[in-house]
């Protein structure tokens, strides 16, 4: 079973950037689609960004033209560049690896963003 271990979270004020990276033990040429999750407290896990094995992309609309997602196959990780930071993105946020009917989670990283 692949393994997903993000990194790169912190504080960071408002306006700054932040690059998130999600480290798998195996091979993600296998999954369909990588994408980024975040979840705040009380509030249900959303979508901001994936993208396919071919590299298509779709992102949340919170945070479109802000944040860029991407995959290094050879390197086995998925990035997610973030601009612009806003304190309402403040979260944990989450890898997800997903194929047909299989999916994992990466044990997610903090993202704090001050005014």
């Amino acid at each position: 079973q692949v393994q997903l271990v993000e990194s790169g979270g912190g504080l960071v004020q408002a306006g700054g950037s932040l690059r998130l990276s999600c480290a798998a033990s195996g091979s993600i040429s296998r999954f369909n689609t990588m994408a980024w999750y975040r979840q705040s407290p009380g509030k249900q896990r959303e979508l901001v960004a994936d993208i396919s094995s071919g590299g298509s992309t779709n992102y949340a609309d919170s945070v479109k033209g802000r944040f860029t997602i991407s995959r290094d196959n050879a390197q086995n990780t998925v990035y997610l560049q973030m601009n612009s930071l806003k304190p309402e993105d403040t979260s944990v946020y989450y890898c997800n690896a997903r194929r047909l009917l299989y999916a994992t989670w990466g044990q997610g990283t903090q993202v704090t963003v001050s005014l």
